[in-house]
């Protein structure tokens, strides 16, 4: 409970979140969520001003785990397996929560902390990138905004392809990131 906040805020917060988990974060509306949780739609906007806000809420555990996972993959000396970890790893994360694709992918965000979450993941998919065309892995035109949008779409496939195929769609991208034969 933050200093000055109320016990039956930190109560109706923590229904709201609750409520909202059940939900699919692509279809999430806020009175929906307040008739789920059992508060009012003005409850619901105090602590939540928009979807985003409250889908930023719901994946603020993800994006810490991506955070050590980032970390990691900097950590490992071996740029193509530091490259394979955060592409298959990250993958795993975003398939595990729906609404993590769209608070990575947003132009803005609700929350200061997770606007600086997201530039740390950044730089570090920047350096894990750069080292990976240095050491000629991968092919010379890959920036980190390009494997991230790639790692989405294979998410997508996966989603509507079926969990079965996920390993053919990881390793046809990984394969396709490899620079051209000479």
């Amino acid at each position: 409970m933050s200093p000055g906040q109320r016990a039956d805020a930190v109560r109706s917060r923590a229904r709201i979140l609750d409520a909202a988990r059940g939900c699919d974060p692509d279809g999430l509306r806020l009175n929906e969520v307040a008739r789920i949780a059992g508060v009012g739609v003005g409850t619901v906007y105090r602590h939540f001003a928009t979807v985003h806000a409250l889908v930023e809420a719901l994946v603020s555990d993800d994006l810490e785990r991506y955070r050590e996972l980032a970390r990691r993959a900097v950590a490992e000396p071996d740029p193509a397996v530091a490259l394979e970890l955060l592409v298959r790893e990250g993958l795993s994360l975003q398939l595990e929560d729906g609404g993590l694709q769209s608070v990575l992918l947003a132009s803005q965000d609700a929350d200061a902390a997770v606007a600086g979450l997201k530039r740390e993941l950044e730089d570090a998919a920047e350096l894990v990138v750069a080292r990976a065309r240095g050491a000629g892995v991968v092919r010379r035109d890959l920036t980190a905004s390009r494997l991230q949008h790639l790692v989405c779409g294979v998410e997508h496939a996966v989603r509507i392809g079926g969990a079965g195929e996920r390993e053919f769609f990881v390793s046809a991208m990984l394969a396709g990131l490899r620079p051209p034969a000479p």
